[in-house]
């Protein structure tokens, strides 16, 4: 069975991106794309029946929203199929529980009724630190939504946190036919001094050395897997969120695992997920890494 690429949907402005970034990857992988709108209107309107005379007004804004959200994504490919459904649950729940079956969520960066303010809304973060499928933020500049960079930027991380990611990384690039930017950062321990110089690069080249080899072995099966892909690899020196949100300005998505414990209800988010899912240039996708 081809599981879906599930949008959530809400109306709000940040949700066209949304749509039309997950229409164009839906046909990328020829999957089947699902607009879900969820809020618990019961709640505020009661349980009203649904009739052509009476219907609760916050179910006709949601049939708008999800029909509306339809023909947009029908525009971007006539060819494409769209399925909508309205939940009675709250969002992050609903698109939590649709993950489950799903080939990954999208979001847009803020929702209806968010703050101005805010750099990503309630449901984005909840949903991108939860989901057990890959949740992709859309977020960013019009160039990197319009996939002009033909470039995707891989944060390799620790191995236990990125197999997935890894693989999810060089599936896109090669549906997209584009470049695929591996990065691992590394950072030196402040030891040495401007006494013993040659400790300190000394030091320095050691931890280079040794991102260098987590780089390659992060990256050998998947490479075996999809020789096609062109991959550019690189050891830079610096904070990884920091790196990773500068090279997001060159880039068509960003791509990081996250860790995800089992039993555990909480946020699951590090910090290098939680700053490109506020401050990257391009949508971000977190791919969560089953522990």
């Amino acid at each position: 069975m081809t599981l879906p690429l599930i949008v959530g949907v809400d109306g709000s402005d940040a949700c066209l991106p949304a749509v039309d970034w997950a229409a164009d990857e839906a046909v990328r992988h020829g999957l089947p794309l699902r607009l879900v709108y969820a809020c618990l209107w019961e709640r505020y309107e009661g349980a009203v029946p649904s009739t052509a005379l009476a219907r609760p007004s916050e179910r006709l804004l949601a049939e708008h929203i999800v029909a509306s959200a339809a023909e947009r994504a029908a525009r971007r490919d006539p060819d494409l199929k769209v399925t909508t459904d309205i939940l009675p649950a709250e969002a992050a729940d609903a698109l939590l529980r649709e993950g489950n079956n799903a080939f990954a969520l999208v979001t847009g960066s803020r929702g209806r009724g968010q703050l101005k303010g805010l750099l990503l809304g309630s449901v984005g973060l909840a949903v991108a630190a939860r989901a057990h499928c890959p949740v992709i933020v859309v977020r960013g500049a019009p160039a990197a939504l319009d996939g002009t960079h033909e470039r995707i930027l891989l944060g390799v991380g620790e191995p236990a946190a990125g197999g997935e990611a890894v693989r999810f990384a060089f599936r896109e690039a090669e549906v997209r036919g584009c470049t695929l930017d591996a990065v691992r950062a590394w950072r030196c321990p402040a030891q040495g001094s401007a006494d013993h110089p040659a400790l300190t690069a000394r030091q320095g080249h050691q931890h280079e050395e040794h991102a260098s080899a987590q780089l390659d072995e992060a990256l050998r099966d998947a490479m075996a897997q999809y020789p096609g892909v062109r991959v550019r690899r690189t050891t830079v020196e610096g904070a990884a969120r920091t790196v990773l949100v500068n090279r997001s300005a060159a880039a068509d998505l960003v791509v990081v695992g996250a860790r995800r414990r089992s039993g555990y209800f909480g946020l699951q988010l590090g910090r290098v997920s939680h700053t490109l899912l506020h401050h990257a240039d391009c949508p971000v996708a977190v791919v969560p890494q089953p522990v």
